[in-house]
């Protein structure tokens, strides 16, 4: 589902129709990009997506849909960049309503009985992608219907995800749970039908939305657990840096191909311990970014932290890119590509943000 060469990368972009994503996004066979991997990852940008949608001179209206999507990753980066380690913790609010801090082990089964959320959870084990709207359906039955705080199960769905991003990862979930917006997301069972193609009838889910805020937790979703989230990185092992050379250091986060490539350098993906500490990762995600590696020419693997890399190989002159997980680099610091740079800041609330964008929008068509 998801290739990992440049090439193949750049003709996902190239193909994509955001006039039909606007009219089929919900559903589950919608016209979506699958690009967030590669955006997550920093194999490209949401700028570099846009400049390629703006170069195809469609009218505002029939990109607005589509460029609203990539302005929800780069709010959630501004968010991220502005609110630092706080966006660990319920950050407007505490969650409403919540009962345990662990999530239902029927969900991490796959066993809740609703048939779209057990495929959803399926495909995040089997593919490590989930349709964007199977994942509010996901969030909603863990927190609002099952009653468990939102940081376990997130935590847990950033483990398994190809497009990992802890910002739009937990800050959706908090945002589902109400801990990040004014009130919780709710779906019913005639909702998920009419997007994801089920005909179920008779579930938990089969009443009217004014009746999903007072159901009690159902049987199925009363036994809860922490699951197990243990990243096993690389071993160790020595690699070549020519001092005479600047060095550049990727990330988890950064794996640009593009990224100073004229420059005669070291390439390093360091791979911190304590990062993959904090965030988990599944070994099918780090495969996946391994892989996306591979596209950045002699680029070696260093498994350890910076502190370690830098003293051991005597570096000097360092170079990485700007991202919270970094902000303890040392070096001359490159800045991400953000479609609308002049709009980094912490706005309250998404549209907000989105309301300037759309004049930025505006101004480039």
């Amino acid at each position: 589902m998801f290739k990992t060469t440049i090439k193949e990368i750049l003709t996902k972009v190239e193909n994509i129709d955001p006039v039909k994503y606007a009219r089929t996004r919900n559903f589950t066979d919608g016209a979506v990009t699958k690009l967030s991997p590669y955006i997550s990852r920093g194999v490209i940008s949401t700028k570099f997506v846009l400049d390629a949608i703006l170069a195809k001179n469609y009218k505002f209206h029939e990109i607005e849909k589509f460029v609203m999507e990539l302005a929800w990753r780069d709010y959630f980066q501004n968010v991220w960049l502005a609110a630092d380690d706080e966006i660990d913790d319920d950050l407007k609010q505490t969650q409403p309503d919540f009962k345990n801090s662990q999530m239902p082990t029927a969900i991490v089964n796959a066993a809740t009985g609703i048939e779209a959320v057990d495929s959803g959870v399926n495909s995040l084990y089997e593919t490590g992608y989930v349709h964007n709207h199977l994942r509010m359906y996901i969030a909603s039955v863990t927190c609002n219907i099952g009653k468990s705080h939102w940081k376990i199960p997130a935590k847990w769905f950033y483990f398994h995800l190809l497009d990992a991003d802890w910002a739009s990862n937990a800050l959706s979930w908090q945002w589902t749970a109400s801990a990040f917006s004014n009130k919780k997301y709710y779906a019913n069972q005639e909702n998920i039908n009419k997007y994801f193609g089920s005909n179920q009838r008779g579930t938990f889910l089969d009443v009217d939305y004014s009746k999903l805020p007072e159901l009690a937790i159902p049987e199925v979703l009363k036994e809860t657990e922490i699951p197990e989230l243990l990243t096993v990185l690389p071993e160790k092992s020595a690699i070549e840096i020519d001092n005479s050379r600047p060095t550049l250091i990727y990330n988890f986060y950064n794996l640009d191909p593009f990224w100073k490539s004229d420059l005669t350098a070291n390439r390093v993906l360091l791979l911190e311990p304590s990062h993959f500490e904090k965030y988990p990762i599944s070994a099918k995600v780090l495969s996946f970014a391994l892989e996306l590696a591979k596209n950045i020419e002699g680029i070696q693997i260093y498994s350890g932290e910076f502190g370690e890399l830098k003293t051991e190989y005597n570096l000097s002159e360092i170079y990485y890119k700007e991202h919270p997980t970094a902000k303890h680099y040392e070096g001359e610091k490159s800045e991400r590509d953000f479609m609308f740079p002049e709009l980094n800041a912490y706005y309250p609330s998404f549209f907000k943000y989105w309301r300037k964008c759309e004049k930025l929008l505006k101004a480039k068509k």
